[in-house]
């Protein structure tokens, strides 16, 4: 018996020998293999230690995904452009002075004889406090009921103060308080240039207060009113004008009343690029007397074309029966010629322009434009005597003319 616990004293000398001076040494596998509880316990253990080691790899190598977040601006209005800048402020100006005009009526129905209910849109803008509204007769026109949505979406019923279809102008008036009408600002028409910029707000397709932006394309456009009459010194734009935009005003780069949207040229019917605006001094000739007395009376000179050149304007044609012709101005006239040819002697027949008067001045104000021109004249009342200036034969005269009531 001491012999065997010897031994043993001897082994357990011998492997905590072997365990201080060998440390790579496992006693236990020295020992032979483990009970098969105590090898699942370590395969488990390991299988743990395997899928920590898995999980932790994975969570190492996770790509989170991006988070987007917006850089807010101390001064929004750092990154807009010189033109952005003045697109915002125009529509910022003039935007509450526009407004959306609905109408129902009737119309005659082509293939039957009875009337049918019609409904139409269009735009105007506020003129003033006491909420006179102009637009385009042509929006108006055969409306027995008229709807006026203003910038805020409050509607009021309005009833017509004065037409004229003669330049397609209309007043109508809603009762709306002060507070909710912003009259829009009239600037000045008649120095006005080709190429500069422009922007219209109008309802286009029911889109209220929608801004487009373009430039003056031309000058001294005519076009026919709805009684067939031509309206003269109109403005021609290339900002986009649609249905619904007729009545809409047209701005110029300080938010300023420059024309009234009334017409475009298409063959569809939507913007081609060639809109059509009735200039602010004709507007402010007329929409007074409109809201005063519920028409125009106008003066006439009886001059029907004239040509703006540098020098003034040259009398292209004029009423054989008006005030001008009776006072003597004369415009281009006709030269006939007796020409031989081989097959007989024809008559030729020629525009001679040296027999047109330039007019220079009215009442001594020197006149640039047909839209000053026209201005003068009509801010008289028919029966009214003016002096126009003129030149013919390269010498300056002074013609008196007393105005004609138009028709």
């Amino acid at each position: 018996m001491n012999k065997y616990v010897v031994l043993c004293l001897l082994s357990a000398v011998a492997g905590a020998a072997a365990a201080q001076f060998w440390p790579g040494w496992d006693p236990q596998q020295a020992a032979g293999p483990v009970p098969n509880s105590r090898a699942a316990s370590a395969s488990t253990a390991s299988d743990a230690t395997a899928e920590t080691l898995v999980k932790s790899d994975a969570s190492e190598v996770h790509v989170e995904k991006p988070t987007l977040r917006m850089t807010r601006r101390e001064d929004p209005s750092a990154n807009l452009t010189p033109e952005e800048v003045v697109n915002i402020s125009v529509y910022e100006k003039a935007n509450r002075s526009v407004v959306n005009i609905n109408t129902r009526g009737l119309k005659a129905d082509p293939r039957t004889i009875f009337a049918v209910p019609s409904e139409g849109a269009g735009s105007g803008f506020v003129l003033d406090k006491q909420g006179h509204i102009l637009t385009n007769y042509h929006v108006v026109e055969g409306a027995r009921e008229v709807e006026v949505t203003l910038f805020d979406g409050s509607t009021f019923q309005a009833e017509p103060v004065g037409l004229d279809p003669n330049t397609d102008m209309a007043v109508i008036k809603i009762k709306a308080d002060a507070e909710l009408l912003h009259p829009v600002e009239f600037g000045d028409s008649t120095d006005l240039k080709v190429g500069q910029r422009v922007l219209a707000i109008g309802n286009p397709f029911g889109l209220e207060r929608t801004l487009t932006v373009g430039i003056i394309s031309s000058l001294n456009r005519s076009i026919r009113s709805r009684n067939n009459r031509t309206i003269h010194s109109i403005v021609q734009t290339d900002a986009a004008i649609n249905p619904g935009n007729s009545g809409g005003p047209l701005l110029d780069s300080s938010g300023m009343l420059i024309g009234m949207n009334t017409a475009i040229a298409s063959r569809t019917g939507q913007s081609a690029g060639i809109g059509f605006a009735i200039p602010v001094s004709a507007i402010a000739r007329i929409a007074p007397q409109l809201i005063s007395d519920g028409k125009v009376s106008r003066a006439s000179i009886g001059i029907t074309r004239v040509m703006q050149t540098d020098i003034g304007l040259v009398i292209a044609s004029v009423d054989p029966n008006g005030p001008a012709a009776g006072a003597g101005l004369q415009g281009f006239s006709l030269k006939r010629q007796r020409r031989r040819t081989r097959f007989g002697v024809e008559e030729v027949v020629s525009v001679d322009r040296s027999t047109a008067d330039v007019i220079i001045a009215i009442n001594d104000q020197r006149i640039s434009s047909a839209d000053q021109f026209l201005h003068m004249i009509e801010s008289h009342r028919p029966g009214d005597t003016v002096k126009v200036g003129i030149v013919r034969n390269r010498r300056r005269e002074e013609v008196q003319v007393t105005l004609d009531a138009a028709e």
